[in-house]
Parts: C-alpha cells; sequence; structure tokens
C-alpha cells in the first residue's frame, strides 16, 4: 500500500525540511497560535519557488470559528486566485454555517474558482453537527480530501469515527487523519483507521537566534519549526506496513 504524508509548513524553513524529509505535500499556513491561516503572497511565492513537491495554502482570513462575512469571503476568493496565479497545485478550504452545517453554495464557488486545483476541506469538519451528513455534502461539492481528526481533539482518539469515515466515503473522497499525529502512533492509526494519506505539525519550538535580548521585555521570542527527524520516522513507519 502507497502512503502520503501532507506536513504543516508553518514557515519557508519548515517547508524546506519537510521536502527534504520526505513529505509528499505541504499545506502552507501562518499563524501557528491560531490553528493556521492563510499565508502572505510572498510566502506562496517563496515556497513554490523552492518546493518541487505539491503546495496546498490553506485559505482562511483569520483563526476562530469558520463562520465568515461577505466581506470575508471576497478575502477567501481572492486568495484562491493569487493561489492559482503561483502555481499552486491545491487549496484547503472549509466554511460553515452557523448552525454547524457545511456552507455549500460558498464552498462549491471556492472549488469552482480554484479549478483544476485540488481542494481540501479541512478541520471545519471537526465542528460539523452532522458527520455522516457533511461528508456527502463535502463530495458533492468537489473537495477530493477532507483533513479530520474525528470530531475529537486528536485522531489517536478519533480513530473509530476515522474509520467509520472511511467506510462511508468508499473511495469517493479521502479521508486524511490529523491532529497529534506523529511516529510513535501512525501506525497503530493506519491500521485501525484504513487512511492511506496522513497530516502531522510534526512541530517544534526553536529559540531565538539573537544574541541580544531586551531583558526588560520579559518575553520569550521562540518560533515554531518542523522535527525534520519526526517526519522522517512517520514515512518510516508507514512503510514498514
Amino acid at each position: 500500500m502507497t502512503f502520503k504524508l501532507e506536513v504543516i509548513g508553518f514557515n519557508i524553513e519548515s517547508c524546506i525540511l519537510a521536502q527534504a524529509a520526505g513529505a509528499h505535500r505541504i499545506e502552507l499556513c501562518d499563524n501557528p497560535g491560531e490553528g493556521g491561516t492563510t499565508p502572505s503572497y510572498g510566502f506562496i511565492k517563496a515556497a513554490r519557488e523552492k518546493l518541487q513537491i505539491y503546495l496546498y495554502p490553506i485559505i482562511r482570513p483569520r483563526g476562530g470559528d469558520f463562520f465568515y462575512s461577505d466581506a470575508e469571503f471576497e478575502v477567501m476568493k481572492a486568495d484562491v486566485k493569487i493561489c492559482k496565479e503561483l502555481g499552486c497545485e491545491g487549496v484547503v478550504i472549509g466554511i460553515l454555517h452557523a448552525d454547524g452545517t457545511v456552507d455549500k453554495e460558498r464552498c462549491a464557488a471556492l472549488v469552482s474558482l480554484a479549478y483544476p486545483l485540488g481542494v481540501t476541506f479541512h478541520r471545519a469538519f471537526d465542528r460539523v453537527t452532522d458527520a455522516v451528513q457533511a461528508l456527502e455534502d463535502i463530495i458533492e461539492i468537489g473537495c477530493e480530501r477532507i483533513l479530520t481528526s474525528g470530531l475529537v481533539p486528536a485522531a489517536s482518539d478519533g480513530a473509530e469515527t476515522l474509520a467509520a469515515l472511511i467506510k462511508q466515503a468508499d473511495e469517493r473522497i479521502i479521508i486524511m487523519p490529523g491532529s497529534g499525529v506523529r511516529a510513535d502512533n501512525i501506525i497503530e492509526l493506519a491500521q485501525k483507521t484504513g487512511a492511506v494519506e496522513f497530516h502531522t505539525s510534526a512541530r517544534m519550538n526553536i529559540d531565538s537566534k539573537m544574541n541580544y535580548t531586551n531583558e526588560t521585555m520579559k518575553e520569550n521570542l521562540r518560533s515554531v519549526s518542523l522535527d525534520e527527524r519526526e517526519v522522517k520516522m512517520i514515512i518510516a513507519n508507514l512503510n514498514s506496513l
């Protein structure tokens, strides 16, 4: 069986490390503290120039919930166009109604606008009221995969739900487990769910390389990076199955 691993790239260095470690695709994001928002034009452009693997920027104008205003939707449409212009292979979207159902009309509009790019529906899925119906809605919209932890914080705890979603999908769409996916649980997760694509941040925090620090600011200027060794171990464990 051929497995694929998608890795979050929160900065250009992480993207380069992920590619070197053998990742198959990058979900490009800014603002890890907010769960990931749309990266800047410059970030997308630099990533496209330096990466040979697939690049899927997230289209998310802010953190918080996934119920967007008309003005925010216009921003999302403009960002999809930018991703097409810069040569990305796909985008990552997710819009809900206030009642927790999938906003099929707006999501379908983004899928149409993105064409022929691929489209992943992100973990807005984990906030829906009815996962069974949401899965059917997202298939109808035309997305190629759903990133989900099984409607719980960590994919390892949602394995039973993930397996049920994969059975329901019946190869009409890819169900990609994500959130808390690491080398020490990837084999069990693959075996329990039957998934063939997985998503990880493999994140690590690194200290500032500044020689001077203004102590009166009383701050820790650590930043998020990628654990290249972790990515390699996840891929190695998947390849052992």
